[in-house]
């Protein structure tokens, strides 16, 4: 039949043998598709994390700051990054807008 020996104790051996590696396997399916489902719901996290504070940007060689918003701010436009707060503080210092409906200038202490 097939390369198999024929005698009771080894087939129960063999059987024994490669049900304890069929576990082995099925632990590592388990532990893979568990890291799986972490990078996934990590990554999830990262593209719904919401930055502190967004320029936004004019259109244009350079792209100028036009604005500056909250993270989250719905009147942001598409043209926009992540800044820092540091980064903020310095863009309306030096005269850019900060927008008039999520006001991040009062969020950073600053009057205009």
């Amino acid at each position: 039949m097939y390369d198999l020996p024929p005698d009771l104790d080894r087939l129960r051996t063999l059987r024994t043998w490669y049900a304890m590696w069929l576990g082995r396997i099925d632990q590592a399916i388990q532990a893979a598709e568990q890291e799986q489902r972490e990078r996934a719901r990590l990554e999830q996290q990262r593209a719904e994390a919401t930055p502190d504070w967004i320029v936004e940007l004019g259109i244009g060689q350079g792209a100028p700051p036009v604005d500056i918003h909250i993270g989250g701010c719905h009147m942001a436009g598409k043209r926009r990054r992540t800044i820092t707060r540091d980064e903020a503080v310095q863009l309306i210092s030096q005269g850019v807008n900060a927008c008039t409906h999520c006001r991040p200038d009062t969020d950073l202490g600053l009057l205009e």
